[in-house]
C-alpha cells in the first residue's frame, strides 16, 4: 500500500464533515470524517512522546488510540471483521505500549500523598519510571506509528467507500449508540450481583463506559435528542471507576516488579493501596 495514501484520506475529511449538516449521508462516507483527525492527533502526540518526557504526551497518546479502537469497533458491523479485528488490535497494542509509562506516574501521584506513608519510595520509583519511559519510546518508535495508523485509516476507508450497501450515518450511529448502551447495562448488573472481590466486573463497566461515552462524542450531533443526563452520568462513572482502576493497577505494578524495587520496603505501600482499593471500590459500587 502507498504511504502517502493518508493524505488523500484527510482531504477526503476535510471535504466530508460529519456533523448536524451532514445527517442524510451515509455511515461509509462519514467514516472518514470521524478517523482521519484522531489518526492525525494520535500521530501527533506519537511525534510528541520523542521530544517530551512529561507524562501528557504518552496519556494523551493512549487516549487517542484508545477513540480510534473504539471507532473501529462502531464500524465493525460495516467492515470485514477479521481486519477489524486486526486493527483494533493494533490499536491496544500500541495505547498498552504508551501505557506503561503512564502506569508509574499514577503509582507515583498515588504515594506522594501525604497519607500514603511511602513518600520515601518517589525516587526509585521515578528512576523505574525513566527506564519505563526509555522502553515506552523505543517500543514507539520501531512501530513506526504514522504509517501503521495512516495504512490503517486508508484500508479501512477503501473498504467502506467500495461498499454497494448504503446506511444512513443517523440510523447507524444510533444502532450502535443503543448497543454500546444494552452492554453497559448488562455490565453494570453483572457487577452490582459480584462479590468485592472480583474486580475484573468493575472493570468491565469502567470499559463499557468509556465506549459509549467516546461513541456519544462521535454520533451526539445526528442523533435525535438530547445526551447530557447520560453524558453526565457517564461522566461520573468513569470518573469513580477511573479512580479504582488507578489503585488496582498500582497495586499490581508493585506486586508484579518487586525485583526492579529490590531493597525497598514495599509493605507500606501495598497496605495503603489495599485499603485505599476497598474504600475507591465502595465509592464505585454506589453508582450501581
Amino acid at each position: 500500500m502507498k504511504r502517502d495514501s493518508g493524505k488523500a484520506v484527510r482531504q477526503s475529511a476535510a471535504s466530508e464533515p460529519a456533523g448536524a449538516s451532514s445527517q442524510a449521508q451515509s455511515a461509509q462516507a462519514a467514516f472518514v470524517s470521524y478517523a482521519a483527525p484522531l489518526v492525525d492527533r494520535a500521530i501527533e502526540f506519537a511525534h510528541a512522546v520523542r521530544e517530551d518526557t512529561s507524562p501528557e504526551a504518552l496519556h494523551q497518546l493512549r487516549v487517542s488510540l484508545r477513540r480510534l479502537r473504539s471507532l473501529w469497533w462502531a464500524f465493525d458491523p460495516l467492515v470485514e471483521q477479521a481486519e477489524n479485528t486486526r486493527q483494533r488490535a493494533l490499536f491496544k497494542y500500541l495505547a498498552a505500549a504508551a501505557g506503561k509509562t503512564r502506569d508509574w506516574d499514577i503509582l507515583i501521584e498515588l504515594l506522594t500523598q501525604e497519607d500514603s506513608g511511602a513518600q520515601a519510595m518517589a525516587p526509585r520509583l521515578l528512576e523505574v519510571r525513566d527506564g519505563a519511559f526509555t522502553a515506552s519510546r523505543e517500543t514507539l518508535a520501531n512501530a513506526d506509528v504514522k504509517n501503521l495508523l495512516r495504512d490503517a485509516l486508508s484500508s479501512t476507508a477503501k473498504e467502506l467507500n467500495t461498499a454497494h450497501e448504503r446506511v444512513p450515518l443517523r440510523k447507524f450511529a444510533a444502532r450502535r449508540v443503543d448497543a454500546a448502551q444494552r452492554s453497559l447495562k448488562k455490565r453494570m448488573q453483572r457487577a452490582s450481583r459480584a462479590k468485592r472481590s472480583n474486580y475484573p466486573a468493575f472493570h468491565d463497566v469502567r470499559k463499557a463506559a468509556k465506549k459509549l461515552r467516546y461513541l456519544l462524542d462521535f454520533f451526539e450531533p445526528v442523533l435525535k435528542g438530547g445526551r447530557k443526563h447520560t453524558m453526565k452520568r457517564l461522566k461520573q462513572i468513569q470518573k469513580r471507576f477511573g479512580a479504582l482502576n488507578d489503585v488496582v493497577a498500582s497495586e499490581g505494578l508493585l506486586r508484579d516488579h518487586t525485583a526492579l524495587l529490590a531493597g525497598l520496603d514495599t509493605g507500606a505501600a501495598l497496605d495503603w493501596l489495599d485499603k485505599e482499593r476497598k474504600r475507591r471500590l465502595r465509592t464505585a459500587a454506589g453508582l450501581l
